[in-house]
């Protein structure tokens, strides 16, 4: 096997799904005698939310002051100042897993800097924005091969590009993800203040692609029957702005009058604290309504923790009426029924035991071999 060098660029040293991916991936490449090196802006310079058994690079990310399309505009600019300098971009491959990295080896292919490079599109936004949209539409059209994580998004890549982008899926780290308990629970139970139960939990933040205001009304309806009943809701480190979709939050959070502690917003944890916060949870509520896969439903999982989700691809791809309770995610009575359905003793006793055995089957080994002999093509291609 030849040794390459893979220079993997994500948007964040933050705990997103896109950067959770990139970070694994890239040790399982390592894992199999590469050498992938992890990049991405770093405005705190305090670097990756985890310690990595794969290099990683902090960018320098320059300060900035607006609007969204500003900030992506200077993370762009960032990428593109880091790699003109020669001494950084001693790859045989280069790897945009987001539109900003994605329109940064665009640029520095236009100028012969970068020969070639690959994509993974986890998902594609609807922006209001025109400029925005310009951008996500150059950052795939302009690499020269593709990737995706479900076979939905390779579906709507074809169809909107006329690519044929490889699925490689998603894994999940099940020695991390596990249910066994460690004496972390009761202090990290004690800090959030998580009573008898049960105990919701909803992993990334308050934004609209996550639904979790329809979540927020559908656990009123569950907290109604079950006043004990608790929603968690963590994560949320997002270079995005979701200003107006947490004010609606607010507000409707306080028109419900669900007492003081029935809500918790954690925001991000700590990297020790989520495997500990899925085995306190009796349930994910995951009524998303546009995903690339779905990575939290897998670490859920392997926790042994019941998981609600929306009938919607994604999903349906890679789950089945065995592994999960499905709701409508557009409908907040549906969310609801689902939720009480997943409580109910034995069904939760069933999932909890199929968790771990399904999670297992996702491995990221599989999905880092899945790239490698495109990631040769590539290399062979530009130094032909």
């Amino acid at each position: 096997m030849n040794r390459l060098r893979i220079a993997l660029l994500t948007h964040s040293t933050n705990p997103r799904g896109g950067v959770v991916h990139a970070l694994e991936f890239a040790e399982a490449l390592t894992d199999l005698g590469h050498e992938a090196v992890v990049h991405a802006p770093d405005p705190k310079g305090a670097g990756f939310f985890r310690p990595a058994r794969c290099g990683v690079m902090s960018v320098e990310a320059a300060p900035f002051s607006g609007d969204t399309t500003q900030m992506v505009e200077t993370r762009i600019a960032d990428y593109v100042r880091h790699f003109e300098r020669p001494g950084n971009r001693r790859f045989d491959v280069f790897h945009a897993q987001d539109g900003i990295s994605g329109n940064a080896l665009a640029t520095l292919k236009n100028r012969g800097l970068v020969a070639r490079f690959a994509r993974t599109v986890h998902h594609i936004d609807d922006f209001s924005c025109a400029r925005l949209s310009a951008l996500q539409h150059r950052a795939i059209v302009e690499a020269d091969a593709h990737f995706t994580v479900s076979r939905m998004w390779q579906a709507e890549l074809g169809k909107r590009y006329a690519l044929s982008p490889i699925v490689v899926g998603n894994g999940v780290d099940v020695a991390r993800f596990s249910p066994q308990r460690d004496g972390s629970e009761a202090p990290l139970r004690t800090r959030l203040g998580l009573g008898p139960g049960p105990v919701i939990l909803s992993v990334g933040g308050i934004e609209a692609r996550k639904n979790t205001l329809r979540l927020l009304e559908a656990f009123a309806q569950l907290h109604a029957v079950s006043p004990q009943a608790q929603l968690v809701i963590a994560g949320g480190a997002t270079v995005l702005d979701h200003g107006s979709y947490r004010a609606e939050f607010s507000a409707r959070l306080t028109e419900l009058g669900l007492p003081g502690h029935a809500v918790i917003e954690t925001g991000p944890l700590a990297q020790d604290d989520m495997p500990t916060l899925y085995r306190l949870a009796d349930l994910l509520a995951f009524p998303s309504i546009k995903e690339g896969f779905g990575l939290v439903v897998l670490e859920a999982m392997a926790s042994g923790v019941p998981v609600m989700v929306s009938h919607i691809a994604p999903f349906t791809e890679h789950l089945s009426d065995d592994d999960v309770v499905w709701c409508d995610p557009f409908h907040a009575g549906s969310i609801a029924n689902a939720m009480a359905t997943a409580l109910t003793p034995a069904l939760a006793a069933r999932l909890k035991h199929r968790g771990p055995l399904k999670a297992s089957r996702h491995d990221w080994a599989d999905t880092a071999r899945a790239h490698v002999a495109t990631y040769a093509r590539l290399r062979e291609n530009a130094h032909a």
